[in-house]
Parts: C-alpha cells; sequence; structure tokens
C-alpha cells in the first residue's frame, strides 16, 4: 500500500510537471513579441554565483555547459581572487559583468570605498566588462549624498567607455519606484540595472498604481536581473509552479518592453538570472531543507530567455 502511495505521488508529480514545463514552453515561443529586429541587437545572459559554494573554474564550467554567455561577480578587493575570476572565465570562454557595492554606514565614507571599488574593475586591463552593475549608497542616504555615486559612475563610464548601471534594490538607494522618479529626473545619464522584484515586494504590490514610474524606469534599462518577485517577497518559491504564472507574465510584460527598445535600436541586451539561494529562496521549518532547486529554476529562466528574446 504504501509503495503504491510513493509510485502515484511520483506519477503525479512527474506527470504535473511535463505538463507544466510544455505549457511555459508554449509561453515563451506563442506569446514570443513580434519586434522589430535590428541586425546589431545581441542578447547576452549571464549566471550568478551567488549561493554557489564550487570553485570559481568549476563553476564556470557548468556555466558554459548550461549555456549562458558569462557571469556576473562581485568585483573582490583582492588581487587573489581576482585573477582566479579572470582566469576562470578565459579558460572557459565567458563574458564577465561586475557587481560593485560597500557597506559602510556613513555616507562619506561608503563613497570612498565604492569609488576604490568601481575604478578599480573599470580600470584594470586583463578582461574589459560587458558592463558593472551597482549596489548604490544605502537607501537612507539623502539625495544630494546619493548624487554623488552617479555623478562618479557617468565620469568613469564616458573615460572607460564601460557601460555602468544602478541597480533597483532594496536597502539601496534606488529601493523604491517612487525615489528613483525622482533620480531618473533630475540625472539624464543614469541608466538601471531593472530588478523590479524588489519594488513588488517594497509596495507590496504588482506596480498597476506606478505605471508612470515603471514606464520612465523601463526607458532608462540597460540590463535585467531575471527574478520574479510578487507582492510579499522577492522571489517567488518556484515560477514554473501555475500559481505564479500572473507575476511571472507581469515581469515578462516589462521586460518585453525593454527588449522591445534594444531591438529596435540594435544594442546589446544583457540579463541575469538570479534565482538566490535561502533565505531569498523559501525553506521549510526546522529543517531549512530549500523548497526549490536554485540551479535548475535559473536555467529554466536562461530558456525561457533565450527562447524569448533571441
Amino acid at each position: 500500500m504504501q509503495h503504491s502511495r510513493r509510485k502515484f505521488i511520483k506519477n503525479t508529480t512527474a506527470g504535473s510537471a511535463a505538463l507544466l514545463l510544455a505549457s511555459l514552453d508554449a509561453f515563451s515561443l506563442t506569446s514570443k513579441p513580434n519586434f522589430t529586429l535590428h541586425k546589431n541587437y545581441e542578447l547576452k545572459i549571464m549566471a550568478t554565483k551567488w549561493g554557489d559554494e564550487s570553485k570559481i573554474d568549476d563553476f564556470c564550467a557548468k556555466v558554459k555547459k548550461a549555456g549562458y554567455d558569462g557571469i556576473e561577480e562581485w568585483w573582490p578587493d583582492d588581487k587573489k581572487q581576482q585573477n582566479e575570476i579572470f582566469a576562470a572565465v578565459k579558460k572557459h570562454n565567458l563574458d564577465i559583468g561586475f557587481v560593485c557595492g560597500a557597506w559602510q554606514s556613513n555616507a562619506a565614507e561608503h563613497l570612498t570605498m565604492y569609488k576604490k571599488l568601481i575604478d578599480a574593475a573599470a580600470k584594470q586591463n586583463i578582461q574589459r566588462p560587458l558592463y558593472i552593475n551597482n549596489h548604490s549608497g544605502r537607501d537612507y542616504f539623502s539625495f544630494d549624498e546619493s548624487k554623488k555615486f552617479m555623478e562618479h559612475t557617468n565620469a568613469l563610464s564616458k573615460e572607460t567607455g564601460i557601460p555602468i548601471y544602478h541597480e533597483t534594490h532594496r536597502g539601496r538607494i534606488l529601493f523604491a519606484a517612487h525615489i528613483t522618479k525622482e533620480f531618473i529626473q533630475k540625472i539624464p545619464e543614469l541608466r538601471l540595472t531593472l530588478d523590479i522584484s524588489h519594488w513588488c515586494n517594497v509596495h507590496e504590490s504588482m506596480l498597476d498604481n506606478q505605471k508612470e514610474t515603471v514606464d520612465l524606469a523601463l526607458e532608462r534599462t540597460d540590463h535585467i536581473h531575471a527574478r520574479i518577485g510578487y507582492e510579499e517577497g522577492p522571489q517567488v518559491n518556484d515560477p514554473r509552479a501555475p500559481e505564479w504564472e500572473y507575476a511571472v507574465k507581469k515581469h515578462f510584460e516589462w521586460w518585453d518592453k525593454v527588449v522591445e527598445r534594444k531591438k529596435k535600436n540594435g544594442e546589446r541586451m544583457t540579463f541575469l538570472t538570479e534565482f538566490g539561494p535561502p533565505m531569498y529562496m523559501q525553506t521549510l521549518p526546522y529543517t531549512l531543507q530549500t523548497v526549490s532547486d536554485q540551479w535548475a529554476i535559473n536555467v529554466h529562466m536562461l530558456q525561457l530567455l533565450r527562447k524569448r528574446y533571441s
């Protein structure tokens, strides 16, 4: 009896998963937008090492095998770690995008460390990054304190030719839609990494009441962190589950607008699949066992993005 019950559960789960994957595959293709395509359009999809505890060389081998174009990784303030990253991406013929950010509570001290890190990442001559993404400042810094980060990166991007973006991330300067709106309006050169899952969480909504602000942000977006958020959190437990269809479709609706502009203008579009580990990923109480497979979900997102936006 117990064996039969286990067999039933296993078969039911496998069948449900197959139907769901077929449904998602159909979503990526049948609803694929018919955008005007400029010949210079280019799609790059990056992998995150966040949550992966393997050596960087082993990770890059896995990333390459899965079909990613490169990795996005924090710029380390350590020469040995820098060399290991560059060696691994070169060995496996991968692109690199860096993340820079500091953690000091004092705005002036924070800015000093931030400049040190981003200047080093931008001016090294080992491998040119596709872009530099920024966890900029703190959410409680004033506008005048915060704009200094953007003024520095605008000048640095012009000096080096490297695209530099500021991420819409909780706890950082652009943590909320209405805050970001002011920076967009007052700093014309500001370019964004859009992780709109954070805003869904911050505003406890799918942002239908801030459409004008979201559209402004989409116009300034060059890089997207492809994670699905919802009203009560920055990450659904599994985007393949049918209960999250509304959130998945909403995020793709936003992303479609960015890709449409990129395809029309013949520009590079970069994505990072960024479903994270615990405690972003939900866990069971007491055991902290994860409810989903982080790597499998990110590869699923990679495949979905590739089919929809190539």
